[in-house]
């Protein structure tokens, strides 16, 4: 039997201390110190079309609107993680001792890869139900029209919806704002896919 190198655990101090210094980002998982995978050109436009909704749907109301490299610590699940993009009300809460690093995202989406839907389907949206504030969460297909809504409608309750039709438009809860499934989609080639 071959022996399985051992997986270096690292304090919270020397993550932050790295990551400082990384120039790729990293997540922290319970100890583990787990590179983030490189996105491909439609997971960056279907994130940033998200993104580009939101802000112009929030301006001038009491959220910040974040994408890709903001870190996020969520105690309860010992995770430093970076969300494709995020919602957070204003004021900002960040950790202590931090000014790089929030905690209290009421909205969170993230879009799917391969190599991290199961994840950001399973261990990751049970870490970040562990945030008090959060409230909704969107994952986005970007190999197809495919777009879940997860929204929390009372303590440990969840509905689920899911979207398949460019048509449609989905209505956020958390904050009034409407999404049309296509617009997320702008500029997406699935011939290519």
């Amino acid at each position: 039997m071959i022996a399985q190198p051992e997986t270096k655990h690292y304090t919270i101090d020397e993550y932050l201390e790295l990551e400082i210094a990384s120039e790729t980002r990293n997540e922290y998982r319970d100890g583990e110190i787990v590179p983030m995978t490189g996105g491909t050109p439609d997971h960056n436009d279907i994130a940033s079309n998200l993104v580009a909704i939101l802000k112009a749907a929030l301006r001038g109301k009491p959220y910040r609107v974040f994408i890709l490299d903001q870190r996020l610590w969520i105690p309860g699940a010992n995770l430093y993680t970076y969300p494709d993009a995020m919602v957070l009300p204003k004021p900002l809460e960040l950790q202590t001792g931090r000014k790089d690093t929030v905690v209290n995202p009421c909205f969170i989406a993230e879009v799917l890869s391969k190599s991290t839907q199961n994840y950001d389907r399973g261990e990751k949206f049970v870490a970040y139900r562990k945030i008090p504030t959060f409230q909704e969460y969107l994952l986005i297909d970007q190999y197809r029209i495919h777009v879940e809504h997860h929204v929390k409608t009372a303590a440990n309750q969840w509905l689920f919806s899911e979207y398949d039709d460019p048509t449609v438009t989905l209505s956020l809860s958390t904050f009034e704002v409407q999404i049309q499934i296509a617009e997320l989609y702008e500029n997406i080639d699935f011939s290519t896919v």
